[in-house]
């Protein structure tokens, strides 16, 4: 329990570092709630990591009573890795890399950061959740629900971060979601893993 609860605020260290540092002076943006809370962030100028904990709570309220397991999983690691944005966000004008790098660098440390939480048993949650709610009910695939609404966040942003920020947001979540799956393949292989 105490190794997990390690692993889990490692990877969500990883994902505040890489989303403050690397992805936010540019106006990048990820898929999923953490992307939700980066348009909130740009547009309204709100803490992503308070506003992925608010849009949470409904989906955390339908887990909670549709699927217990799921829900204990995955609410430790929004918690920290929302808390880890905000702490983070400080710093965010500090170091800045020139947009390529920056993209490569934030997806890798956000990648690495979800994967690492992944096979701590944990998640970051928000639209994974609701993906995995709905693709547990449906008998939907759950990697093609995630892919849909992670799409639809980063169309959603385009307006708002331009049409370069945009394009770099597409090569950083790509990035995230290779590392991702580099670091919880065996988990897919062995049993039911959140992403």
């Amino acid at each position: 329990m105490i190794r997990d609860f390690g692993i889990i605020i490692f990877g969500s260290l990883l994902v505040g570092v890489g989303i403050n540092l690397f992805f936010v002076p540019h106006l990048f943006l990820d898929g999923g709630m953490i992307g939700i809370g980066l348009i909130s962030h740009y547009w309204f100028g709100f803490k992503p990591g308070l506003t992925i904990i608010i849009l949470s709570i409904p989906l955390y309220t339908l887990a909670y009573f549709m699927d217990r397991t799921l829900f204990y999983n995955s609410i430790h690691g929004l918690w920290l890795s929302s808390f880890m944005i905000d702490f983070f966000n400080q710093w965010s004008t500090q170091f800045i890399l020139p947009p390529l790098p920056s993209a490569f660098c934030g997806g890798s440390f956000v990648g690495i950061g979800i994967g690492i939480m992944l096979r701590g048993n944990s998640a970051t949650g928000g639209t994974d959740l609701l993906a995995q709610l709905v693709g547990k009910s449906l008998n939907w695939n759950v990697g093609k629900l995630i892919f849909a609404i992670d799409s639809l966040v980063l169309i959603m942003g385009w307006p708002i971060i331009g049409l370069e920020s945009f394009l770099y947001s597409l090569f950083a979540v790509s990035t995230v979601g290779f590392f991702t799956t580099i670091l919880t393949h065996h988990n897919y292989n062995n049993r039911f893993s959140f992403r």
